[in-house]
């Protein structure tokens, strides 16, 4: 018979353990996304032509050009290749954040909300 006000089957020390646990996993969780935030993400758009660096944070660091994309005759293609490689580092920025969600939370879903 369980005592009064207690749990059956020693729920308090597994209740203690997941605590921790969790708390582990949180600073795990923090030390990577610091991690992460560090990290730059290249990509780039026609041909090499156009080149753009994004941090983990999502911030553009840095666009290159090259001569022969420079044309003012047609600003349109360079805006477009332009958008493309930054869109591509970006993308490339958030499959790293993802992996590192994944990796933290064993694939259970919880990075984007409570799976109930």
């Amino acid at each position: 018979m369980a005592k009064r006000g207690g749990f059956p089957g020693g729920m308090p020390g597994n209740m203690n353990n997941l605590m921790k646990q969790a708390q582990r996993m949180q600073r795990q969780m923090e030390e990577s996304q610091k991690e992460l935030e560090t990290k730059e993400f290249t990509a780039k758009a026609g041909g090499g032509a156009v080149e753009v660096t994004v941090t983990g944070k999502k911030e553009i660091t840095k666009v290159k050009l090259s001569q022969e994309v420079v044309d003012p005759d047609d600003v349109e293609m360079l805006e477009d290749l332009v958008m493309a490689a930054a869109n591509e580092a970006l993308r490339m920025a958030e499959e790293a954040n993802a992996e590192v969600m994944n990796k933290m939370t064993g694939g259970l879903g919880l990075g984007g909300g409570l799976p109930f």
